[in-house]
C-alpha cells in the first residue's frame, strides 16, 4: 500500500504539470492573439513557476534507488580537537535534527557519548520519513567549521572536524547475513541523563564486525536485548549500504575516509568567521545566510548533489 500511493502521488504530480504545461500554453496563444501584455505576464510568470515544480519533480526521480524509500541511521562523530570538535558534532547534529523535524519525519535518538566539557564525541540518530535514506546519502563526509571559539579566552578563530555518516534502515524484504563469529560484543553501563537504571546496569551495547571494522553502538533502551537488536540492525545497515556503495561504483574509499577526520576529506565548509559562507565543495552550492543552513535549511545542498546526479547521467548518455 505503501508503494502504492507513492505510484499515485508521482504520477499525479506528472499529469498536474502537463495539464498546467497545457493550460498555459493555450493562455499565451490568447495574449498573443489579442495582444493583451498584462496576460501574457501572467502566463509568463505561471510558466517560470512551472519550471521550478518540473525540476524539483526531475529531482525525485533519482529517489528510486533500491533503498532510497527506506528510514535511516545517521551516525555524528567528533573529529580531533576536543572541546572544540565536539561542540562543532553536537551543532551538526542539531542542524540534522531540525531538517528532519521540518520534513515532518520521526528522530529517535539511539546512541551518545558526550564530550568531557560540552557537545557530543558521537551520536546515532534514526530518521524515520518517506525518502529519508534518499535525500541523505550524500551527506556522507567530513564537515568543516571555521569560527571564533566559545572556549579560547583569547577568542582566536578555530577550524574544526565532525564527520556524518548515512545509512539506510534495512527491512525485511532485504537479507543481509553476518556470522555470528565475526563479531565482538561489548556491554557498558549507558552514559548521559537517563535516570538511576542507566549508572546502575550495563545495558548499553557496542557490536563490532571485525572483518569491515564497523562498529555500532546503541544506549536508547533499558533492556540490553533491546539495545542488541537495534545495533544488530544498524550493523545490517552499514553493510547493506557499504555493498550498495560498491555496486554503485560511488564508495570513494568510505572506510578510508572515516579514519581521518580533518583537511583533504572534508565534503563542505562551514565558515563564521571572517566572513560568512556554506560552501559544498562537490557541487559548489553555497550560501551566505549561515544562520539558516545551521538551522535545518539544507535542502539547497541535498537537492545540488541530486541535479550533479541528474548532469552526469546526461553526459554519460550523450
Amino acid at each position: 500500500m505503501r508503494e502504492r500511493t507513492k505510484l499515485e502521488v508521482g504520477i499525479k504530480e506528472v499529469d498536474d504539470l502537463f495539464g498546467d504545461l497545457q493550460d498555459n500554453t493555450d493562455l499565451i496563444e490568447l495574449a498573443e492573439a489579442e495582444d493583451d501584455a498584462d496576460v501574457m505576464a501572467e502566463a509568463d510568470e505561471a510558466m517560470a513557476e512551472l519550471l521550478v515544480r518540473a525540476q524539483k519533480a526531475q529531482l525525485k526521480t533519482l529517489l528510486s534507488g533500491e533503498a532510497d524509500a527506506n528510514d535511516c541511521y545517521i551516525q555524528v562523530q567528533a573529529g580531533a580537537g576536543g572541546t572544540e570538535a565536539q561542540d562543532w558534532a553536537e551543532m551538526l547534529l542539531r542542524m540534522y535534527s531540525r531538517w528532519a523535524d521540518k520534513r515532518g519525519y520521526t528522530v529517535e535518538w539511539l546512541e551518545e557519548s558526550p564530550g568531557e566539557e560540552a557537545g557530543i564525541k558521537s551520536a546515532t540518530l534514526k530518521f524515520s520519513g518517506e525518502n529519508a535514506y534518499g535525500w541523505l546519502k550524500t551527506e556522507s563526509g567530513v564537515h568543516r567549521l571555521v569560527r571564533i571559539s566559545p572556549y579560547d579566552s583569547s577568542a582566536r578563530r578555530h577550524t574544526s572536524f565532525s564527520s556524518a555518516w548515512i545509512s539506510p534502515v534495512v527491512d525485511d524484504n532485504i537479507d543481509v547475513e553476518i556470522d555470528d563469529k565475526d563479531l565482538r560484543v561489548d556491554t557498558y553501563r549507558a552514559s548521559g541523563a537517563g535516570g538511576q537504571h542507566v549508572n546502575k546496569t550495563e545495558s548499553a551495547i557496542r557490536i563490532t564486525h571485525e572483518p569491515s571494522g564497523i562498529v555500532v553502538q546503541c544506549q536508547n533502551d533499558r533492556s540490553q536485548h533491546k539495545n542488541r537488536a537495534e545495533a544488530m540492525s544498524m550493523l545490517k545497515a552499514r553493510i547493506y549500504e557499504m555493498e550498495l556503495k560498491k555496486r554503485e561504483d560511488a564508495a570513494q574509499e568510505t572506510e578510508a575516509g572515516k579514519t581521518d577526520i580533518g583537511w583533504g576529506h572534508q565534503i563542505r565548509s562551514y565558515v563564521l568567521q571572517p566572513y560568512q559562507m556554506v560552501k559544498d565543495l562537490r557541487t559548489d552550492a553555497e550560501t551566505s545566510n549561515t544562520g539558516a543552513v545551521l538551522d535545518g535549511d539544507i535542502d539547497m545542498f541535498l537537492e545540488a548533489a541530486l541535479a550533479a546526479k541528474i548532469k552526469d547521467t546526461e553526459e554519460f548518455d550523450q
